[in-house]
């Protein structure tokens, strides 16, 4: 049975989609970017977007009752692919070992002119 997840803690959608969606024990997150949820403006700088992002992606999860140790796997898109190594340190700030799976995709373009977008995928 599929269960739609939405939290006041994260940007409301800003499409036709939902914040996440439960499966079974698994847990879809839509992509999350720097948007400050109260506020729906895009954080300053790419270090505050990360963290932002990160944030807002923990909160859904964590309205379905998922915690980062239940991260199987993420996305992350990055506009610059220099800012590798900047989102690697915030991850492990937010991710403990062992990591969930990742991939990391250069995109020309993110929503609201963003630098930085993850989605992921909690399972328990």
């Amino acid at each position: 049975m599929k269960n739609i997840i939405s939290t006041q803690n994260a940007p409301s959608a800003i499409g036709p989609y939902s914040q996440a969606v439960q499966f079974g024990n698994t847990l879809y997150c839509s992509g999350q970017i720097g948007l400050d949820p109260v506020s729906m403006q895009l954080r300053e700088g790419l270090e505050a977007q990360v963290v932002q992002a990160f944030s807002n992606l923990l909160a859904v999860a964590q309205q379905a009752g998922y915690g980062p140790a239940d991260a199987v796997k993420c996305t992350l898109f990055l506009v610059n692919m220099a800012d590798f190594a900047v989102v690697n340190e915030k991850m492990q700030q937010f991710f403990a070992q062992p990591y969930p799976a990742r991939s990391t995709v250069a995109v020309a373009a993110l929503p609201k002119g963003a630098v930085f977008e993850i989605e992921a995928v909690f399972c328990r």
